[in-house]
């Protein structure tokens, strides 16, 4: 393997996709993992990615300032000084200064959120990728769980571009975790959003292994990769609604005023019986009446359905 550092950038027209939020915890589970040293470049104007290095306790990742018309001669020095991966976080909208950094590119990491105005705002990015002939990856992030819309997302930018086996699901230990300029690894490593950063470095670190390596003999070295099961099939299913996922927030669909074009809401389900041998179905018991003192309501068997009623 080369001793080069291998650059990946993070980009995405779309303001608030979690470009900054996700970059840096690709950086410090990276750090974490052993991929390192690691440093960090941050190229949007508003310094979100300097503000929070700034705020971290520990000094690693790295973080080099730069200048964009610098970034070629920047990368080399930063090779020089032994830095092994080289982590660059991008500005919002399709700039020049976008295009100038993907040209240094080894991977693109397009964050996307599971919603119709993220969709609509990729084409952009992709097509500078594109020209560029760079490889690109999606990352779904800040997804719900069990809401439909994840899924279709995944299936629609699978047209586009390689999809991220793992999906970011949207929690607040994400944001919360950035305040002091930790990640949620640093915060809980036990937790369900630890886990999703730690597999989806994974994932990207195998990319980039398979792409620095210049003998087929190199990667049989590293450990064996996932099953197809876990590491192919699972973006598909984990935006379904069919999915059991335990999370707190409560599917898309399910939220009031919520309804997909040309579908109707389903009912809702009968509440539990008392009785705690209950099987969940419930069972019509035999029609006796009315209740004692109560008139019948009941429509007649010859009353024609839809009309009133006259003697």
């Amino acid at each position: 393997m080369t001793g080069k550092a291998q650059v990946v950038v993070f980009a995405s027209q779309k303001g608030g996709s979690g470009k900054t939020t996700v970059s840096a915890h690709m950086a410090v589970q990276a750090d974490m993992s052993g991929a390192g040293p690691v440093a960090l470049i941050d190229t949007d104007p508003q310094g979100s990615m300097a503000k929070w290095w700034n705020a971290r306790a520990s000094a690693t990742p790295a973080f080099a300032r730069i200048s964009v018309p610098d970034l070629g001669r920047d990368i080399k020095l930063l090779e020089e000084a032994g830095y092994r991966l080289i982590i660059i976080d991008t500005p919002p909208a399709v700039t020049s200064t976008i295009a100038e950094v993907i040209t240094h590119a080894d991977l693109v990491v397009l964050p996307t959120r599971p919603s119709p105005h993220d969709l609509r705002a990729v084409g952009p990015t992709v097509d500078i990728v594109q020209m560029q002939d760079k490889p690109l990856v999606f990352v779904i992030n800040s997804a719900t769980a069990r809401a439909r819309i994840t899924g279709e997302t995944a299936v629609a930018l699978s047209q586009h571009g390689t999809v991220a086996p793992v999906t970011l699901h949207h929690r607040v230990d994400f944001a919360a975790s950035m305040i002091d300029g930790r990640t949620v690894g640093e915060v809980s490593e036990t937790s369900r959003s630890a886990s999703e950063v730690a597999n989806l470095w994974a994932y990207l670190d195998d990319r980039l292994m398979r792409m620095r390596a210049s003998d087929p003999r190199d990667m049989l070295e590293r450990p064996p990769r996932s099953t197809f099961e876990a590491d192919i099939l699972s973006p598909a299913t984990a935006g379904m609604s069919g999915q059991e996922v335990d999370e707190d927030e409560d599917a898309l669909e399910n939220q009031p005023g919520y309804a997909l074009a040309g579908t109707t809401a389903p009912p809702p389900e009968p509440a539990p019986s008392a009785n705690t041998n209950w099987d969940g179905i419930d069972r019509r018991k035999a029609d006796s009446g009315p209740p004692p003192g109560k008139p019948d309501r009941r429509r007649a068997a010859h009353q024609p359905f839809g009309r009133r009623f006259t003697a």
